[in-house]
């Protein structure tokens, strides 16, 4: 492990946890044994944040699509979440970890609400790390909702809409509570976003590796963020002097 300056790591990290059924496949064993591994990287991945100082991890667990997957699949995957609150939660709690929901609340189930509910009043108080849970999420969708709830506010005379900026806007995604990710991570080797933080996205540096997700471990992840600091993010300014390629 490379020790890093404080400055090279990034405060928030997105993970999109691709490959858990490619991982099942290349080993000839049913889809679902994937994901149950991807809860096992998962678990590693907020160890390794909190032991690196990341105060904010944000990982895709369950878009909007994925609903249109098989039956069986879904299911497997919603037993698998409850089954992995309710054994992970006095940990979490201990060690300082904050849950938070960030996706569409508005079409889940009442018993998956009170799961989540549950894990956010057990760890609101917590500081050591924020863990966003992208569950029924959707970028798209996040900002059709937010543009939605500022019309509502202009229509009632509550805000100008002159007024409205980019600031004004982040304050009313899921997301409003954390900062936008310095470093994107895409296991699996895929190279787009699939619908995953496209606001907050804007100047995120994205790091893509074909490890699959159950593989990702620390050194995987150390990789990831050697390759962060390297990195001169500009915000579209022009290279410092003596940088230029």
């Amino acid at each position: 492990m490379v020790e890093l300056e404080s400055s090279q790591v990034p405060s928030h990290v997105a993970i999109i946890m691709d490959g858990n059924g490619r991982w099942a496949q290349k080993r000839r064993l049913p889809r679902f044994m994937g994901h149950r591994q991807g809860v096992t990287a998962l678990k590693n991945a907020v160890r390794f944040c909190k032991n690196r100082g990341i105060g904010t991890l944000t990982v895709y667990a369950f878009s909007t699509e994925n609903w249109a997957r098989p039956a069986e699949e879904v299911s497997y995957l919603m037993t698998l979440m409850h089954e992995t609150f309710f054994k992970e939660i006095d940990e979490l709690e201990r060690e300082g970890v904050r849950v938070v929901l960030v996706g569409d609340r508005t079409s889940l189930s009442p018993a998956i609400l009170e799961l989540w509910d549950r894990a956010e009043a057990r760890t609101a108080h917590n500081n050591a790390l924020i863990l966003n849970v992208a569950f029924n999420y959707g970028g798209r969708n996040e900002i059709v909702a937010a543009a939605r709830q500022l019309a509502a506010k202009a229509a009632r005379g509550e805000i100008d809409p002159e007024a409205i900026d980019d600031a004004i806007f982040s304050k009313h995604l899921y997301t409003s509570h954390s900062p936008d990710p310095d470093l994107l991570i895409r296991t699996g080797g895929e190279l787009r976003l699939s619908n995953f933080l496209l606001w907050q996205s804007a100047y995120t540096e994205i790091y893509v590796t074909n490890t699959l997700w159950p593989d990702f471990d620390e050194q995987e992840f150390d990789a990831a963020l050697q390759s962060f600091a390297r990195r001169e993010r500009r915000f579209g300014r022009v290279p410092k002097k003596g940088t230029e390629n």
